[in-house]
């Protein structure tokens, strides 16, 4: 099965693919080398998803496999098929409705999820890539598990639940922080702008009503309009609201003081909606805003947006929180773009930042700890009013995503291996268990090792992971280690480790 998605001889074509991505194909073939058969790489916003999958379908076609990439909505298709020209693969085909590039004989097909629903049947295939794995429509979830293809999903935010029914194993492509240090993302320089008051708001589910939200979001119009206007710029922005009545009258108040804005949404038709795609994208634009519930949410990218004005409010959808914010942190060097303006009139930004700032960090360690975070209510309205203390960021919580600074520095407690001791990092309240004992710590660490390293690697990773945590060499066996799960704790360490060992500062 692995021989499938092996390296290609070539990527004519294709930019030559970030490290990261590299280690993103290799850490596939190692789960398909341990049996695994549907795979999910998570990778933030700037992280190349649809390079990604594109590449993978590029690596099946070059041995005569024919591969599916489908796509969540209608107006992906011809972005993604432009994409893949731009990648020289003009030799494929689309599955949309009436499209002028039906071409049912080529290996690559480019699929609409709306179209394959209607036609209930699939076309042949050996690889299925599915963008935004997180939107699990019925169409494509059923087939997944039944078909004997391999299936590779993409998401920046895998947090629906039952994903881990779907896919066996999670990827961590790279993390927003990792992209931010390296330049793919922009640093986004947060304002806290004024909040409608949502105590006693109307909820269902645990999440506030669309019909709650937009009415106490109307009350405040004015003033996204005016703050917009002091802290905004003037930068290409997107504006979120909370319903398609809210969006209108956002709109309207930003044409009455003189800023050109429309609505992009659900009901915005095809024809306008390209129409407005096309001017937007142009640097020059005198289109400032573009306002929409959710539409321009998932898989938008115009790189030299400068300015989200999230006037949405939520208290659950983390997953859509970080959609939202992640359409403005694309970085543009084209255009001088520095950072990315987040003002916050929902509240979101205090409600959901302890977790996004985990995200931030280090992405998921498990499919279901995203499913658990999109089911917690978050009723927080207040944030610590001080900012980083080395560099004054706000919001702040333990660790800064402007500077990295670290509120409490961890250090190692306990660790003689054999020993049936808990192992800890960090003292006091602070202090967060790894494992049960240094035998469980050796097997989550090889475990990891396996899924994040070359085979020849391995067993050297997972030796010197355990050494520079716990001060001690291991007694047993890497190829006798079971895969067990690995715990948040035990993947967050690694992943600092990680970062220091790049910056030249191997313990942590």
């Amino acid at each position: 099965m692995n021989k499938d998605l092996a390296p290609p001889e070539s990527d004519d074509g294709f930019p030559t693919p970030r490290p990261f991505q590299i280690a993103a194909h290799e850490a596939l073939r190692q789960g398909f080398r341990e049996g695994h058969k549907n795979q999910l790489i998570m990778a933030p916003t700037g992280a190349g998803k649809t390079y990604l999958g594109l590449r993978i379908c590029k690596e099946a076609i070059q041995r005569g496999k024919r591969a599916v990439f489908l796509c969540d909505r209608t107006t992906l298709i011809n972005q993604t098929s432009a994409v893949a020209d731009s990648y020289g693969m003009y030799g494929h085909g689309v599955i949309q409705a009436k499209h002028w590039r039906r071409r049912p004989d080529e290996l690559l097909q480019i699929a609409s999820v709306q179209t394959i629903a209607k036609r209930e049947f699939w076309p042949q295939m050996d690889v299925l890539v599915v963008d935004e794995a997180h939107t699990t429509y019925k169409a494509w979830t059923e087939f997944a598990q039944a078909t004997n293809a391999v299936v590779i999903g993409l998401s920046a935010t895998p947090f629906t639940p039952g994903l881990g029914k779907i896919f066996t194993n999670l990827v961590n492509a790279t993390t927003m922080h990792e992209l931010t240090v390296s330049g793919v993302l922009t640093p986004m320089r947060i304002f806290s702008c004024k909040k409608p008051d949502m105590t006693g708001a109307k909820t269902s589910g645990g999440e506030w009503t669309d019909k709650a939200a937009e009415e106490r979001e109307l009350s405040i119009v004015g003033d996204v309009v005016s703050d917009w206007q002091k802290h905004g710029d003037n930068r290409k922005t997107i504006v979120f609201g909370a319903t398609i009545k809210h969006c209108e009258e956002l709109c309207r108040q930003f044409i009455q003081s003189g800023v050109m804005a429309a609505v992009f949404t659900s009901e915005t038709k095809a024809a306008e909606r390209e129409m407005l795609l096309k001017e937007y994208r142009k640097p020059d634009s005198p289109l400032k805003v573009l306002i929409s519930v959710e539409a321009l949410a998932k898989g938008f990218d115009v790189p030299d947006v400068g300015c989200i004005c999230d006037a949405r409010p939520l208290r659950k959808s983390l997953s859509t929180a970080i959609q939202m914010w992640g359409r403005g942190l694309r970085s543009s060097p084209d255009t001088g773009k520095q950072d990315c303006h987040l003002l916050d009139f929902s509240g979101n930004i205090v409600r959901f930042f302890e977790d996004f700032n985990d995200i931030y960090f280090n992405g998921l360690a498990q499919l279901n700890d995203g499913e658990k975070l999109d089911k917690a209510v978050r009723d927080k309205e207040e944030f610590e009013t001080k900012g980083c203390p080395k560099c004054g960021y706000t919001p702040f919580h333990k660790r800064c995503m402007a500077c990295g600074h670290e509120r409490i520095s961890k250090a190692m407690t306990e660790a003689q291996p054999g020993h049936m001791q808990e192992i800890f990092i960090g003292t006091g309240p602070d202090k967060k268990k790894l494992a049960n004992t240094a035998e469980d710590l050796w097997n989550q660490i090889c475990t990891y090792a396996r899924h994040h390293s070359k085979p020849d690697k391995q067993s050297g990773r997972a030796w010197h992971l355990f050494k520079d945590i716990t001060g001690q060499e291991t007694k047993w066996a890497f190829s006798k280690a079971p895969a067990v799960e690995i715990t948040r704790n035990v993947f967050n360490k690694i992943q600092q480790m990680n970062i220091a060992f790049r910056k030249g500062n191997r313990h942590v």
